[in-house]
């Protein structure tokens, strides 16, 4: 009689076995210590951000003329600036405004850049050509003097701010999703897509759109640290959010007269937009490495 091997089933059943895409990526972001160091630092600026009420010490506009210029100490743990405000309590705040003009301005672009992307890649021909030379004229200009033209045409403002960001990166992403575009819609599912009679409308959101996605994303995340920064500068300027309310752009301005004096009223929000920036730009190096197909 012949031999029979019987091979034990692993432990877990067939489920241990089976590995989506979704969790795979994640399971590739989790490895790669610095994206988890950016996610936990994110995740922080976005508590403080939330629960800001809650969690800073004292009123961020309050003014104590008995406390100017006060160094660090156990009552004011980051000192206080020209005019008596804790500085604590004013980066707590100023984490509103710098991730709200992160998110805000990169939604714009992404809501106005990759339908236009999908458009010129798909359409190709005069449209592409149009949408390019539009495109390649906005790139033309640098990014940070394009939002500053921008923000002093719209007025001084936050919400102007976040307009003018947004417009400045929307060629970012029209140029990445018309690439992206040409690349995905000459496959072999595209093509069997349309040999079935699929409309071009369900070809681009359903067939092409979603192969494209990672790549948006990655670019997504990258564009939010290049926000933030913008929008320290406008604030820096004067064209972003408008004193009193706390932004960590108006803080660095406000302290360029005391960097001798008072250093400390410029270190706390300069470090807190290094630590953003780089938090932001270590979780979109994680996200591309992990949601790329050739990565083991």
């Amino acid at each position: 009689m012949a031999d029979v091997t019987l091979t034990a089933a692993p432990p877990g059943g067939d489920d241990e076995t089976i590995e989506t895409p979704a969790w795979r990526a994640l399971r590739r972001l989790l490895r790669r210590k610095g994206a988890v160091f950016g996610l936990f630092v994110v995740g922080l600026l976005v508590a403080l951000a939330l629960f800001a009420p809650l969690i800073a010490p004292h009123d961020p506009n309050l003014q104590t003329w008995s406390a100017v210029r006060k160094p660090p100490s156990l009552l004011y743990w980051f000192g206080t600036d020209d005019v008596g405000r804790d500085v604590l309590s004013r980066v707590i705040y100023g984490a509103r405004a710098s991730l709200l003009a992160g998110v805000i301005s990169v939604g714009i672009a992404l809501c106005v850049g990759v339908p236009l992307g999908l458009i010129a890649g798909y359409t190709g021909g005069f449209v592409d050509a149009l949408l390019g030379r539009i495109t390649d004229a906005m790139l033309a200009c640098p990014f940070l003097i394009l939002a500053i033209a921008l923000a002093a045409f719209l007025g001084p403002s936050l919400g102007n701010a976040m307009i003018a960001i947004g417009i400045t990166t929307t060629p970012i992403f029209v140029r990445l999703a018309r690439g992206q575009v040409m690349a995905v819609k000459v496959e072999d599912y595209v093509e069997a897509a349309r040999a079935v009679g699929n409309p071009h409308w369900r070809i681009v959101l359903v067939h092409i759109l979603p192969n494209i996605l990672p790549a948006l994303l990655v670019q997504a995340t990258l564009s939010v640290a290049a926000a933030i920064i913008a929008e320290a500068a406008l604030s820096f300027l004067g064209l972003g959010q408008q004193p009193p309310a706390p932004s960590w752009g108006s803080m660095l301005n406000s302290a360029q007269r005391f960097l001798l004096n008072a250093p400390w009223m410029a270190v706390w929000p300069g470090f807190a937009i290094f630590l953003a920036v780089l938090s932001f730009n270590l979780v979109g190096d994680g996200l591309r490495d992990a949601l790329d197909p050739r990565s083991r």
